[in-house]
């Protein structure tokens, strides 16, 4: 028998509130807690909240992403972040060295296509986005598979202390980046392994057993 986590339905009563901390998709009706989505509930002694089984990635500053670059203007890139907003990786946050505009052309560095992996630097009230790349880390991706999963299924794919995606790269012998806003970057090794333990955490996230489900899948056909 696979255990399966409890589900709730929006609108659905989760628990009464007790004085703890909310997050931000339940809500609160004369001291009961009630959720504003389809998700897992998460209760504690300190904080009610639901993770949601769907919906769209929206950025929050240090998030580490993959973009892809769709636009090339005068001092920077626009860039693609799986979010119903664009990014903005401006020249000064992609580059170490002085670059005199008026003499370079700015696509020898990043063009259209190209794929990054970089940090949300600043969202303003407005969700303007401004990515950077100067943390260590940060770099055009070159080569490889880029596939698309639920962006508030990206903790489960990482797991506790990296413990999935650990699993998965040991296995596989892949190279992996996963972006917080949903797209995981795959190159070398057994790529398709990969891809299918990857989608199948995003399929069964809400299953007890998962990690073990997903070893044993790994080890077949070794």
């Amino acid at each position: 028998m696979v255990e399966i986590r409890p589900l709730v339905l929006p609108g659905e009563l989760i628990d009464e509130r007790k004085g703890r901390k909310l997050g931000n998709t339940v809500y609160e009706e004369n001291g009961k807690v009630y959720s504003k989505v389809l998700g897992i509930p998460k209760v504690s002694d300190e904080e009610i909240s639901v993770v949601p089984l769907a919906g769209v990635y929206m950025p929050k500053v240090n998030d580490r992403i993959i973009g892809i670059i769709d636009e090339v203007e005068v001092s920077g890139w626009f860039v693609d972040i799986n979010s119903p907003y664009k990014a903005f990786l401006p020249l000064q946050e992609a580059l170490t060295e002085f670059v005199d505009i008026s003499k370079v052309d700015i696509t020898r560095f990043f063009d259209i296509g190209d794929i990054i992996f970089a940090r949300i630097s600043k969202v303003t009230k407005h969700k303007i986005v401004q990515v950077s790349m100067k943390q260590i880390g940060s770099r055009k991706l070159i080569g490889g598979t880029v596939i698309k999963i639920t962006p508030t299924k990206v903790a489960r794919v990482i797991g506790k202390g990296g413990s999935m995606i650990n699993l998965i790269k040991e296995k596989t012998k892949s190279q992996i980046l996963v972006g917080q806003n949903g797209l995981i970057w795959i190159r070398g090794g057994n790529v398709r392994k990969a891809i299918e333990a990857i989608l199948m955490i995003e399929r069964e996230s809400h299953i007890i057993g998962l990690t073990e489900k997903i070893a044993k899948f790994l080890e077949e056909g070794k």
